[in-house]
């Protein structure tokens, strides 16, 4: 019988905190997608001071939702979740549907298009792009522009972002400062504001 089952199993990862702590979000299998590590998470909103009551987020590059849907947990008034691969955005549907997540707005689109076309500002920004496809160049100059005053972009990546001044993206930090940073495996992970002129 276990032979005639053809649904594809589906990855699935846990909300730490809130309303919906605990409850399991699924995802597919994609190259390249990969939730935000739980403990990875755990310091990324004691960063932000774990209540994130009254504020409009956005998941650039949602993936599992995670980050968005943990942000409407711990009170967020919305979270805007972008995502291109369609098995993902469909999961991330399916998500919103299994929380009753009315405050998620879920778009199938490519992330710079997202930000081209759209005017919202925003007070948090989860930033997880795809590693070595160099979006951080193409996204951090132009990303400041959607983010309300003292909002804070969190940023995961191969690389820390202090470093890459010393490498080949000189001036992409030069309008960001890093509040925070830290380490976890080969992950990377930052929360930034812009600089004061």
């Amino acid at each position: 019988m276990l032979a005639k089952v053809t649904a594809k199993k589906l990855n699935t990862v846990r909300i730490n905190a809130g309303e919906w702590r605990s409850r399991l979000i699924k995802f597919p299998d994609a190259e390249g997608l990969r939730p935000t590590p739980e403990r990875v998470r755990q310091t990324v909103f004691n960063w932000l001071g774990q209540d994130l009551t009254g504020l409009h987020c956005l998941d650039l590059f949602a993936g599992t939702g995670v980050m968005g849907f943990e942000a409407l947990s711990r009170g967020a008034v919305s979270a805007t979740l972008v995502e291109k691969y369609l098995p993902a955005y469909h999961a991330l549907i399916s998500n919103k549907q299994l929380l009753q997540a009315n405050n998620a707005e879920i778009l199938h689109q490519d992330a710079l298009q997202f930000l081209k076309q759209n005017t919202l500002k925003f007070n948090l920004i989860f930033l997880d792009p795809p590693y070595n496809q160099a979006w951080l160049p193409k996204i951090l100059p132009i990303i400041a522009n959607h983010l309300h005053a003292k909002g804070l972009v969190y940023v995961e990546a191969e690389y820390a972002l202090d470093q890459a001044e010393l490498n080949e993206n000189i001036g992409l930090m030069q309008h960001w400062k890093i509040i925070k940073q830290s380490k976890a495996g080969h992950v990377f992970y930052h929360l930034l504001q812009v600089k004061k002129e």
